[in-house]
């Protein structure tokens, strides 16, 4: 008998967070931890007449001091946030890109919408003084794949390349890409994660529309409560989280701390409806038990879940349903969305990057507005304060618009 083959581990060396929480991973774990968001959520300007006017925006961030006019003025915003974040990475894992061999390094970014923002903009500036008006740079300012060739172009970063658009599972996709890009031996770097800055008038009134956001304008601090039993939608927020993953033999040989592994991936489709989860949580039931496989753990052994938990009422139902029904009771649960606001393609790579945090320090963040336990949602949620735990395993999960899955194992 053959014996089994160990799973593949990609080894984590670095984190890059810029979230409305903070700018920095530590910035942003010290106000996830302590439920403190300096800036974070608060009412816009140019969604005024809309039901929901407000946002999570990143604090005190000077994207011109950072990047420089020039260069600032080649990027979208949210392709800004992701080279600040990828930055920020490759310092923690410190990695000297004079030093590496450029075209094993690839940079794999997911994200939702890309340069939305600037499309508002321009669709303005047509309807208002003509087709002349439109600038040449719309393409390759707003593509979903710009974040990734900004960072490639800012790091020199020449292997594989890629925009990952898998609605608000972007993020976790991407860094799931990355990890079989390791194990196929394509690669000995890979910088991957989420990026997403959409303060879009057009997207916030659909969102309105769709029932799909939180209304109350009277207190906006508290509008996002994900499991919470009087939730009542999700709140926008910007960000990118990116994280330096290698094959273990490249940071072994370059003696790099690892901080964790990502072990396991999955990844679905519901084939179900275009902005509702299935109801029986099918779909994120088979990625979370492919990702588990994967990885070679059992439900039991997972001692924490950083969940999608967006603060919608069926998604948080369904999502919890599942968890508990592939895991137990015995995970601590939280979603750490109330303090960073739901940053769409960039939530998975954040969450990610949040999530080896909580291996490292052994401490589970704890959901923040969570006040009353909603009876449809039967697993343990962490709530009032930050919980200390002892735990090995931990997971991942997203869901997107489209019925995309995705679950991460990570281990210590």
């Amino acid at each position: 008998m053959t014996a089994r083959q160990e799973p593949f581990s990609a080894a984590v060396t670095g984190l890059g967070l810029v979230t409305a929480a903070g700018v920095g991973a530590k910035a942003t774990w010290h106000s996830v931890t302590q439920e403190t968001v300096p800036g974070g959520v608060s009412h816009q300007e140019e969604l005024a007449d809309l039901p929901c006017d407000f946002m999570y925006t990143i604090p005190d961030l000077d994207t011109t001091e950072l990047l420089g006019v020039a260069t600032q003025r080649l990027m979208d915003r949210f392709s800004q946030l992701a080279v600040i974040a990828a930055r920020e990475a490759l310092a923690d894992a410190g990695l000297d890109p004079e030093s590496w061999d450029s075209s094993r390094v690839a940079v794999i970014i997911g994200s939702a919408h890309g340069g939305l923002p600037f499309y508002d903009q321009q669709h303005v500036a047509m309807a208002g003084r003509g087709a002349r008006r439109v600038s040449p740079k719309l393409a390759p300012l707003t593509v979903v794949n710009s974040a990734a060739s900004s960072v490639c172009m800012d790091i020199g970063a020449q292997g594989p390349s890629m925009g990952v658009a898998t609605a608000c599972s972007s993020g976790t996709v991407a860094l799931g890409t990355a990890h079989q890009l390791l194990r196929a031996g394509v690669c000995d770097i890979a910088l991957a994660g989420g990026a997403e800055s959409v303060l879009s008038r057009l997207l916030i009134a659909s969102a309105c529309q769709m029932k799909a956001v939180s209304t109350r304008r009277d207190d906006p601090a508290a509008a996002c409560r994900p499991f919470d039993a009087g939730r009542d939608g999700f709140v926008v927020g910007e960000g990118a989280g990116l994280l330096v993953l290698e094959r273990p033999e490249h940071a072994s040989a370059r003696r790099a701390p690892v901080r964790a592994h990502i072990r396991g991936y999955g990844a679905s489709s519901d084939a179900y409806a275009a902005v509702a989860p299935d109801p029986e949580g099918n779909g994120i039931e088979r990625a979370l038990r492919i990702a588990l496989a994967d990885a070679q753990v059992q439900g039991r052994d997972v001692g924490h879940v950083n969940a999608h938990g967006t603060s919608t009422v069926v998604n948080d139902r369904v999502e919890a349903t599942v968890l508990r029904r592939v895991l137990g009771d015995h995970p601590l649960v939280t979603s750490t969305k109330a303090m960073t606001g739901h940053a769409l393609g960039a939530a998975g790579g954040i969450e990610t990057a949040l999530t080896v945090l909580a291996l490292e320090q052994q401490l589970v963040p704890p959901t923040a507005n969570f006040e009353v336990p909603d009876p449809r949602i039967p697993i343990d949620i962490v709530r009032t304060e930050a919980r200390q735990a002892a735990f090995d395993c931990a997971v991942k999960t997203s869901l997107g618009f489209g019925g995309h899955n995705a679950a991460l194992v990570l281990t210590r």
